[in-house]
């Protein structure tokens, strides 16, 4: 069975998310991404189990931004993802260690990563 591993939200003012999160639910730091063009970085947290992205918002809609399952077998999961009604093809995601290998939207659009190999820090 697939399990939700990851979450990320989207907010303007990250280091007051981040430490609402640490603060109030024991969550602690585990990266922080490089710093952009734009002085912003992503902000990498967990309780050790499931981990969460505290991205820029950059003026845009603040909330959850998209969320992620480890499955077993990434061909079977598209297939079925496809057979239930994706919105689009799946997405191929940067390779870099710590994010999904695939990105799918379900029916409404939705962004879902997707990864064999979990997320790493």
């Amino acid at each position: 069975m697939a399990k939700i591993r990851h979450i990320a939200i989207k907010v303007e003012d990250q280091e007051k998310a981040a430490e609402f999160y640490k603060k109030t639910f024991g969550m602690s730091e585990a990266w922080r991404g490089p710093v952009r063009d734009d002085g912003n970085r992503a902000i990498y947290l967990t309780d050790g189990y499931i981990n969460m992205a505290v991205l820029p918002a950059r003026g845009g809609r603040e909330g959850i931004d998209h969320f992620g399952f480890q499955v077993e077998n990434m061909e079977d999961t598209l297939k079925t993802a496809q057979a239930a009604g994706a919105k689009s093809e799946a997405d191929t995601k940067p390779r870099d260690g710590r994010f999904a290998e695939m990105g799918v939207h379900d029916p409404t659009g939705q962004l879902v990563d997707v990864t064999v190999h979990g997320w790493k820090f």
